[in-house]
């Protein structure tokens, strides 16, 4: 069986309005709140294999904090390719990972990774997981899938919606 988790950045800032939005950082909630999902994929053992990980300043200090966390270093492949990314974007990627991945994580951005994980959502999923879901998929959010089979055939409403963690949960 295949774990897939999709991570949304934490809350990024908005302070310096001469910023290019690539190059926006972790305001001070998203920076406490990433450690709290690292420490939380540690709790549940949802440990990643691989981390796939948009170059935006923002996502790759929230990886940097989540993995910290973490028990053991964990390969991060920074792809441009994610950000800005539509959902179908989101499906390439995952596609491509390593068939000896096990557990991948996908730390991206809305509205591409959102759409990415409600049209994943398949039979069986977890109705209270769906409902957070459906509501919204705010910044720090986690969704956890699981599906049988390979990376490289992997489609839309293919997977198993387990659970949809935000930020508040974890407080």
């Amino acid at each position: 069986m295949k774990q897939l988790l999709l991570l949304r950045h934490a809350k990024s800032s908005w302070d310096d309005p001469d910023l290019l939005d690539f190059d926006r950082p972790l305001s001070g909630r998203g920076l406490r709140a990433a450690p709290l999902v690292g420490r939380e994929l540690v709790k549940r053992g949802w440990l990643p294999d691989l981390a796939l990980v948009s170059p935006a300043l923002r996502t790759r200090d929230t990886w940097r904090l989540v993995s910290a966390e973490l028990p053991a270093k964990t390969p991060a492949k920074f792809v441009q390719a994610l950000y800005e990314a539509s959902a179908a974007d989101v499906l390439a990627k995952v596609r491509q990972a390593n068939a000896a991945t096990s557990s991948l994580l996908v730390l991206g951005h809305n509205p591409g990774l959102e759409e990415f994980a409600r049209r994943l959502a398949g039979a069986g999923s977890d109705a209270a997981a769906l409902k957070k879901l459906e509501e919204k998929f705010p910044t720090a959010a986690l969704a956890r899938f699981v599906f049988d089979g390979d990376w490289a055939r992997l489609a839309l409403g293919d997977a198993r919606l387990t659970h949809c963690v935000w930020p508040k949960d974890l407080r």
